[in-house]
């Protein structure tokens, strides 16, 4: 997640405008279909049209093997309506721009083996250069020159980013869904299992009716791990970017196994069970069925974690591992108490602030520690990001598409942390015979603080904090609904549950 404060921050310290646009590449041959690659470029050079249509195919002049930093470096004959092509380094970029044009560029392409940084300059340079200078990763210029081979022609353009994608529709609905039917089968869980503990033990529903209580103690060694644990990414990040990418697969793969079970134990086939013998959990005796479901959920943990950089398809099986794990965790974890609910609720609210606006000036970098993490930092030698995520790709063609940001992405924590306010609602409703309107509202309150999420990030253009608003549109309803029925004092501290089945 970017953060306003991040973005002011580093604008003061360099001065410089950076933006994302396109170089289009064809090959003059016709060999390849026409690509576009990722640029970024500082207007204060020059302006690239917004539309491909109005931007000038212009024949790429390969100059990687120079700098271009010196007369001695201009071919003979110049770079005539040319974009020539050098590589980053050995003096600044005015001088590099200004030997170009002068020998007669349309554009400058610069080639960098490191991170891309806007092209830097000072006020009297911009107003003698009039063309655009922007610069291009050295593996995009590796694939440029395999696909399409020396004779290629580009074009230079920058088309506005929209204002939100059509993924943001699809992230609203895996979100607000996932809350939706993970509190709605939480709470109805958890009332029915109490309500069985009057009939009978049922052995058969042990596992899929296992509950943990959170209690304050727990609520503040939680935060402080997930304090610690971001520091220790954000430092080592290289080193445990696998051990979390494994422990997203242990435990996608249980909740994968979780959601599947009340499905696959109704099947009418499958219902032997294994021989007797003395290895461990087989011992007991499982269903065969069973035994095939965990091969299952193990199978797609494994074909994601072998394939999950493959961004054409691999986001679909993390997304549904996602949303399993987050049911499970909703389905496992109860908040006993809307007091446990507020301090979660609260603690997560301040740590979200504290690490996305509060670090960027404790940081070297500015760069916030949330930011690093959550994106990957940029000189992550892995090249891995954290799975803990609902991520879609980016719909609209855009610059973000191609460059650093080419999918939308939503935090478990975001779908977890007021979904399990969601759940103690519903288990609320349940217990005061209310038609769910707890349930509802809170539910209700999470999809337009979701909403809010998305204006703030149109209005602001940079990444959001979804708890900044999902905390206080959930927390705040569901006070408000408990205030309006007078029923404050008792939801506030819980008073254990009556047995009702009528709502189940």
């Amino acid at each position: 997640m970017d953060v306003l404060v991040g973005l002011l921050f580093g604008i003061l310290i360099q001065q410089v405008l950076c933006q994302y646009g396109m170089v289009h590449v064809v090959s003059e041959k016709g060999h390849s279909n026409p690509k576009d690659y990722c640029i970024l470029f500082n207007s204060q050079w020059a302006h690239l049209p917004y539309d491909l249509s109005k931007a000038a195919l212009l024949p790429l002049e390969d100059q990687t093997p120079s700098v271009l930093c010196s007369a001695s470096d201009v071919p003979r004959g110049g770079f005539i309506n040319k974009i020539p092509m050098i590589m980053r380094g050995n003096c600044t970029f005015y001088e590099k721009v200004r030997l170009a044009q002068l020998n007669g560029a349309k554009g400058l392409i610069i080639v960098s083996r490191e991170r891309l940084v806007p092209p830097a300059g000072n006020t009297s340079q911009y107003e003698e250069i009039d063309i655009p200078v922007a610069l291009l990763s050295y593996g995009d210029m590796l694939e440029i020159y395999k696909v399409f081979g020396k004779s290629v022609k580009v074009a230079l353009y920058a088309p506005n980013e929209p204002v939100l994608d059509y993924n943001m529709v699809i992230i609203f609905l895996m979100a607000v869904g996932t809350v939706a039917f993970g509190g709605y089968w939480a709470g109805s869980r958890d009332v029915k299992r109490r309500y069985m503990k009057h009939k009978r033990d049922d052995s058969a529903e042990k596992h899929e009716d296992e509950t943990l209580d959170v209690t304050p103690i727990m609520i503040c060694m939680f935060v402080l791990m997930c304090c610690s644990m971001l520091v220790l990414l954000y430092y080592l990040y290289d080193h445990l970017v696998y051990v979390i990418i494994a422990i997203f697969c242990l435990a996608a793969s249980i909740g994968l196994y979780s959601c599947l079970y009340p499905f696959v134990r109704r099947l009418p086939f499958g219902s032997c069970r294994i021989p007797d013998n003395n290895l461990p959990y087989f011992h007991k005796r499982p269903q065969v069925r069973m035994l095939v479901l965990a091969a299952f959920c193990i199978s797609v943990s494994v074909i994601w974690g072998v394939f999950r950089n493959e961004d054409q398809w691999a986001w679909v099986l993390q997304d549904t591992l996602g949303i399993a794990f987050c049911l499970y965790m909703l389905k496992t974890i109860r908040l006993p108490t809307f007091k446990a609910c507020t301090l979660l609720l609260v603690v997560l609210f301040i740590y979200d602030i504290f690490f996305v606006f509060i670090t960027p000036y404790l940081t070297e970098s500015g760069e916030s520690i949330m930011v690093e993490v959550a994106a990957g930092p940029a000189d992550s030698s892995t090249h891995e990001k954290l799975p803990m995520v609902l991520k879609v790709p980016r719909l609209n063609a855009s610059p973000l598409a191609l460059c650093d940001r080419p999918f939308s992405l939503l935090g478990f924590g975001d779908v977890l942390v007021p979904g399990l306010l969601v759940v103690y609602c519903h288990r609320f409703d349940i217990q005061v015979q209310s038609s769910r309107i707890y349930f509802v509202a809170c539910t209700v309150a999470y999809g337009i603080g979701l909403l809010v999420t998305f204006v703030a990030l149109a209005v602001m253009q940079v990444g959001q904090p979804a708890l900044l608003y999902l905390v206080p549109c959930t927390l705040l309803t569901s006070l408000g609904v408990a205030l309006w029925r007078r029923e404050l004092s008792m939801f506030w501290n819980g008073s254990g549950f009556v047995v009702n089945t009528s709502l189940i």
